[in-house]
């Protein structure tokens, strides 16, 4: 009966988190909608501007006199001398003598004069112009930010209301399993998802005095559960105690992945403009992303690897993929005044369906080799920190046993012989024995090297490229 009571307990305490969930979700769907609609669409001098700055250059210098009548005559609605005067100032960056009204340059005595202070002003509202939209594109990113976690806080709602509670089939068997090895279990919850992904929470403790690795623990619990495939996340406990913790367990993916990487640099530089990373930190999914900075050397290299480690620390703190990508692009346009574009190849695999979701930014094709041969997954953007705002495409495949995942930076690219250099690595994917990943990114790089025209093909030596390259070639099998 304490069973039942402590299981509906845990029950009512997941519908209500739910419930607060969703509407803390809402709030912050309100919040950022309210900001949109608050944020204003000018993006350049608007006519109150140039008002503004004609009145101060009258303070300043006209003193009262009245016998060009330019400032009065453009405050009118319909002045169509102060649109001009506007979009000259935009075009050339300053007003010249010979962009100012016949009547003013036959009448004024100070033109001089009135002319400096009248540049002055403009270039004084056009820093503060300047100053207006990066606030106003920084507030974009915090709406973007709360967009994003409004749908994370109502993904997680709807996971928890759609879990279903089958501690009490196992319970038992759990509870006997765990104390043949000397820990005694206190509190136990068993939940199912709607993808029938299992995920266990064990208040436990040893009762020998001797420490429990979590490892060993999760393969106890599956052979509680009939199953080899659980692991303890990164984000948990590594060792149980005699002191009483919770440990959190999840059930491994339906697939594996192994990668391979191959790296060459360009020019003779000490360091690759090209970054990336392999993540399996997150539950169930690989993240791999690759950035090629413009140009190389050390700033190419630092730009790229800042991108990768943002969109990294994006998607492991529980941002989608697009969220993602379109915070770091916003990140880059205000971190400076220089742009340094990089690109950005950004793929991401559910290991417990085998769905691969792909996104780009400037990035060249990823190449999937699979069964049927080689297919692409190619869309054209602009890289990162360029422009503003971008919205990547989204390109999903689902993945099969034994398939690879082939991605290279532009260098590797454009060194493949003949016009068509995507239908050539495709063709060379296909001939290549099917081997691991690491050697299959060896052999890609190797003949893109020798392809380059600066090394001795005939010897097969590589010799120095001019871009920096990089191959990035994963595979995935089911588990048995």
């Amino acid at each position: 009966m304490w069973k039942r009571t402590r299981r509906r307990d845990m029950a009512d305490v997941n519908v209500y988190t739910a419930r607060r969930l969703k509407e803390m979700a809402q709030s912050l769907g309100i919040l950022a909608k309210s900001c949109q609609e608050d944020s204003g669409t000018d993006k350049g001098l608007t006519r109150d501007d140039a008002v503004a700055a004609m009145q101060m250059a009258a303070a300043m210098v006209c003193d009262g006199c009245s016998r060009c009548n330019l400032y009065s005559s453009s405050e009118k609605e319909d002045s169509y001398y102060l649109y001009y005067l506007l979009r000259t100032f935009e075009q050339k960056g300053r007003i010249e003598f010979e962009d100012m009204p016949r009547f003013f340059m036959e009448r004024c005595g100070r033109r001089e004069d009135y002319l400096a202070n009248l540049n002055r002003n403009l270039g004084r509202a056009t820093m503060n112009l300047e100053w207006k939209n990066r606030f106003l594109e920084s507030r974009d990113t915090v709406m973007v930010q709360f967009r994003e976690l409004a749908m994370i806080l109502e993904e997680f709602a709807c996971q928890m209301e759609q879990a279903r509670d089958i501690t009490g089939a196992r319970e038992e068997m759990i509870r006997r399993v765990f104390r043949s090895r000397h820990m005694t279990v206190e509190n136990l919850l068993l939940l199912e998802y709607e993808s029938h992904r299992r995920e266990a929470y064990l208040t436990v403790h040893t009762t020998n005095g001797k420490c429990v690795t979590s490892r060993e623990a999760a393969d106890l619990l599956g052979q509680a559960l009939g199953s080899r495939d659980w692991c303890a996340p990164r984000d948990t406990r590594t060792l149980i105690t005699r002191q009483t913790a919770t440990v959190r367990f999840t059930e491994r993916g339906s697939y594996r992945m192994l990668y391979g990487v191959a790296q060459r640099t360009g020019d003779g530089s000490e360091v690759s403009g090209d970054s990336y990373t392999y993540s399996a930190n997150t539950p169930g999914q690989v993240m791999m992303s690759l950035s090629d900075g413009m140009g190389s050397g050390r700033q190419a290299e630092r730009e790229s690897r800042r991108v990768v480690e943002l969109t990294q620390q994006l998607l492991e703190a529980g941002f989608s993929a697009r969220a993602a990508l379109k915070m770091v692009n916003t990140i880059l346009l205000l971190s400076g005044n220089e742009p340094h574009p990089a690109t950005l190849d950004l793929c991401c695999v559910d290991l417990y369906t085998g769905v691969l979701e792909a996104m780009k930014l400037g990035a060249v094709p990823t190449f999937i080799l699979g069964r049927e041969g080689v297919s692409l997954l190619e869309a054209g953007e602009v890289p990162a920190g360029v422009l503003s705002p971008v919205e990547p495409l989204l390109l999903s495949r689902k993945l099969w046993d034994g398939d690879r995942i082939v991605m290279v930076t532009d260098g590797v690219l454009d060194a493949w012989p003949g016009e068509n250099k995507e239908g050539g690595l495709c063709e060379f994917l296909e001939s290549i024995p099917a081997k691991n990943v690491q050697d299959m990114a060896d052999r890609i790089l190797r003949f893109a090297c020798r392809e380059d025209g600066r090394g001795d093909r005939e010897a097969g030596e590589p010799g120095d490229v001019r871009d920096d390259m990089t191959v990035l070639v994963a595979g995935v099998w089911k588990r048995e």
